[in-house]
């Protein structure tokens, strides 16, 4: 990655600890927070995103997620937040993410 793609996270990670939640606020994060968020996590070259399928954080994260967001909604923040990298194996990420959150496979 770019340094000025690392700094640009490093911005966007800060501006995610000023949103933080304060008491009497929303207690949940928006659908485009997650996004953001496991974008933030994310550490992708122009091909692939290495830490898909096995980064706690973002466990961590996709537990959240699912706790807070209804089921039809987890496809959208994973697809998302996959897309928002631009590498070249999205499929591949989609699929990684998909399974570490443990959701079921899409059948038509």
């Amino acid at each position: 990655m770019k340094r000025t793609e690392l700094e640009r996270r490093e911005r966007d990670l800060r501006k995610m600890e000023k949103k933080k939640i304060t008491p009497g606020e929303k207690e949940s994060m928006s659908v485009g927070d997650y996004i953001d968020g496991l974008f933030g996590l994310f550490r992708y070259d122009e091909e692939e995103i290495f830490n898909a399928s096995d980064d706690e954080d973002v466990l961590e994260m996709l537990e959240n997620m699912k706790g807070e967001h209804p089921e039809k909604q987890w496809d959208v923040i994973i697809r998302k937040a996959v897309n928002k990298t631009k590498v070249a194996q999205k499929d591949k990420a989609y699929e990684s993410l998909r399974i570490l959150a443990g959701i079921q496979p899409v059948t038509t």
